[in-house]
């Protein structure tokens, strides 16, 4: 029994050497990367893009680029997760097996001991000084391994018959890999870990979120198509987070997995290829958002730049000769920012989409506080935002503005913006209040986002829209709806509402409003020059006369609809005006 023990061990320390010499070729991440074993994560991330950008296959064609690359991945996938790193600097394993490799930090005294040895368990035990009695090559570390008996269990996950059977390729339980048994002992395993899919922050974007959240809402959006196979995707992923850490608040990150959404990518022509790409939901060409490719290299300043560069550009750089004549020609409230730079400021862009259907945005370069135009709005320091009212009335909205970060600095402009759509739509209440006491055409408003609530707001039993397609036609609506508002039965008194009239009249441009006008019928009424619309807010009903416009007709159809001699049917959704 005793020869046999002898003989066992013999037979199982060749082997352990065999399996040391493997784990000596394990390749050290903290090597490969380049870093020290008590390096911090900024320092492992920052020798990880380096490398990775050197030897990236796309870039660098040299022999052994793509395995050099590989091990770039593989070294930062242990360092950068807190649990491999953890295991790797305690087992030299990060998977958190015990290995038999020497000199990982961890380990006791180069090495790592084993115990167990319960019942029905053979026991190999040496001390100090058995080291040499069995034939070893001197040493003074004490050694335990445990091995199960016949059919027992065991401490690295096989018994004795596993062990002849599957080293010398017998009939053993291990099969014909002489290696498959041996998942317990630490260091590589040799295999290459594929790119998981995306576990950042960032946000899960499908068809219906990218419609609904992302096509023409005024932000812009940094998007990583990606499938779970693609290699070198945490280093995309890595990239972009940085940018998003330094453009937060400017814009929002998303990821599409390709593996899933196959047939979205498709039809958005992002599907990836090699590797991962990366896209820029971009409204640098106009009002109607598209995606752009980033081609450049995968270098955070550069991502940062490209998105900067693809920011909204909604506002109109205007002259300060020129202020009022800009701003009351507009149609919505304005807001202007005064700064002393060349050129439209990262937040304002960002603010100009955010808000861009609800004011008019406009920025001027200020070169002097003291200049006479500057001082005329009432402004005293820069940089400082100015808001005029649709009836020209101006206020200054903000002055000496500080700018910590860009999150920040939206949130805070973005209060005081949406504090003056408040005041402007009281005060365009106000206006349309005082335009239906009035006896001559200008009574007739166009409708408007600001006086909309007021003219065909849900206290307002019906409302009258006349709509043209152009001015000829404008001109003709407004003369007749001017005098049939003024007939006694169109001016019925309702108390309920609040309003002297139980009917109002408003004019509106059909061309500039078809989404508006699709509320209402599906063709958007796009076969006529004029018509006109009875609609009763609160209920959310309609009907419509597209008949000629002769006063006449027109007197006719609101006594019908005054009357109920009419009848009325649902809208599609909600009127909104853009």
């Amino acid at each position: 029994m005793k020869s046999r023990h002898l003989c066992l061990w013999i037979i199982f320390m060749t082997f352990m050497g065999f399996h040391a010499s493997l784990d000596a070729k394990t390749i050290d991440p903290y090597k490969v990367l380049g870093v020290d074993k008590n390096a911090s994560q900024r320092e492992i991330q920052k020798a990880f893009h380096k490398l990775s950008l050197q030897y990236h296959p796309d870039k660098n064609k040299n022999k052994g680029a793509q395995e050099k690359f590989s091990q770039i991945n593989n070294a930062y996938e242990i360092l950068s997760d807190e649990e491999k790193r953890k295991n790797y600097d305690m087992y030299g394993d990060e998977k958190g097996n015990p290995g038999f490799g020497a000199g990982h930090p961890g380990d006791q005294g180069g090495y790592t001991y084993f115990t167990g040895g319960g019942p029905g368990q053979s026991q190999f035990n040496f001390r100090p000084g058995q080291w040499q009695d069995m034939g070893g090559q001197g040493g003074s570390q004490s050694f335990s391994f445990s091995f199960g008996g016949s059919g027992g269990p065991s401490s690295f996950g096989f018994g004795l018959d596993d062990l002849f059977g599957s080293f010398f390729g017998g009939g053993g339980r291990g099969g014909g890999n002489q290696f498959g048994g041996f998942g317990g002992f630490g260091g590589s395993t040799g295999s290459q870990s594929g790119a998981k899919s995306s576990g950042k922050s960032f946000r899960t974007i499908n068809s219906q979120i990218f419609k609904k959240e992302i096509v023409d809402q005024g932000m812009t959006w940094l998007l990583l198509s990606y499938t779970p196979s693609l290699k070198g995707l945490e280093h995309f992923e890595s990239i972009i987070e940085d940018v998003n850490s330094s453009l937060q608040g400017a814009i929002k990150v998303g990821s599409i997995d390709c593996g899933k959404e196959a047939s979205f990518c498709q039809q958005l022509g992002t599907y990836p290829r090699r590797f991962p790409r990366v896209f820029v939901y971009s409204y640098k060409g106009n009002e109607k958002g598209s995606l752009i490719e980033y081609s450049g290299d995968l270098v955070a300043k550069n991502l940062k730049a490209f998105c900067q560069d693809h920011l909204p550009r909604f506002s109109k750089r205007a002259d300060l000769n020129s202020l009022d004549e800009f701003l009351t020609s507009a149609k919505l409230p304005g807001v202007m920012l005064l700064s002393a730079k060349k050129d439209t400021p990262v937040i304002w862009r960002v603010l100009s989409g955010l808000y861009h259907k609800r004011f008019t945005f406009s920025d001027v370069q200020v070169h002097d506080v003291s200049d006479p135009r500057v001082k005329k709005l009432g402004v005293d320091a820069l940089p400082a935002i100015v808001g005029w009212l649709p009836n020209g009335e101006k206020q200054n909205l903000k002055t000496g503005i500080s700018v910590k970060d860009i999150k920040s600095a939206v949130h805070d402009l973005s209060n005081i913006l949406d504090s003056f759509e408040k005041i402007s739509k009281k005060a365009g209440s106000r206006q349309a209040k005082k335009a239906s006491t009035d006896s001559d055409e200008s009574q007739i408003q166009f409708l408007s986002r600001s006086n909309f609530d007021v003219l065909c707001g849900e206290r307002t039993p019906v409302c009258i829209i006349g709509s043209f397609r152009s001015s000829k036609a404008r001109e003709k609506l407004q003369t007749i709806l001017s005098l049939v508002s003024q007939k006694s039965f169109s001016r019925q008194s309702n108390q309920a509402s609040g309003f002297k009239d139980s009917i109002s009249y408003a004019l509106l441009d059909a061309t500039k409003q078809p989404s508006f006008l699709k509320a209402f019928d599906k063709t958007g009424f796009k076969s006529s020059n004029t018509f006109l619309i009875a609609y009763k807010p609160k209920r959310r009903k309609f009907t419509s006369f597209l008949g000629e416009m002769t006063m006449e007709e027109v007197e006719n159809f609101v006594s019908s609809v005054l009357n109920g001699d009419i009848p009325f049917r649902e809208t599609r959704e909600k009127p909104v005006l853009m």
